[in-house]
């Protein structure tokens, strides 16, 4: 992004005969590469501090529950702009003991993949339920297939599944790979499964 920024404001200051329409235009254009490198930084941080992290952060009860309900309602605009549908089934008095904000940055990095993944008009899932000592969080979309050989490689750092989805989502492909981080530090587990037409992530803590 930072090309892109430099090259239309360099336009912008060479090119004094610029109609405002195309000043318009490019300053657009490099807002918009501006804000992706914003988000892009944020994300290096983020990978760095969990590197340099050596435990969960304090632990503490957290009403699981509530946190998904919450961050279900906070997804509507992005729902409504893939005219997604979204359904609920989470079990009341979910308690985890767990640091609240990495666990937050868990299921909104999860929430935010399956959002940037799905197919326009399709259906997200958010599920949660306790198996015996472990509570199981399953967040679904429907979109493309990922292939075996891929669920694997999807969690690791700067890793998407191609050049030209990646670029449209706009992500460093840190996303997935900081919430493995997180959730192996509260010693649980995260996985996937594609089937052809629906993607899930499961999370047992």
């Amino acid at each position: 992004p930072l090309t892109s920024v430099l090259g239309y404001l360099n336009l912008l200051h060479d090119e004094p005969g610029l109609t405002a329409e195309q000043r318009a235009k490019y300053t657009g254009i490099a807002l918009d590469k501006a804000r992706r490198l914003e988000e892009l930084i944020s994300e290096f941080f983020d990978i760095t501090r969990m590197d340099l992290d050596s435990g969960p952060g304090e632990r503490q009860p957290i009403q699981l529950s509530m946190l998904l309900e919450q961050l279900a309602d906070e997804f509507y605009p992005l729902f409504a702009e893939k005219q997604l549908q979204c359904t609920v089934e989470i079990q009341h008095h979910l308690v985890v003991l767990g640091d609240p904000d990495k666990l937050a940055r868990v299921f909104d990095n999860v929430l935010r993949n399956a959002v940037s993944y799905s197919t326009v008009g399709g259906q997200v899932d958010i599920k949660a339920r306790r198996e015996g000592e472990e509570v199981e969080i399953a967040i679904r979309n429907e979109g493309l297939e990922i292939p075996e050989g891929e669920l694997a490689n999807i969690f690791q750092k700067f890793y998407r599944l191609d050049a030209a989805r990646s670029s449209r989502t706009g992500g460093a492909g840190l996303g997935l790979a900081i919430a493995k981080e997180i959730v192996e530090l509260h010693g649980g587990t995260i996985r996937a499964e594609s089937n052809g037409r629906f993607t899930s992530f499961i999370i047992s803590l």
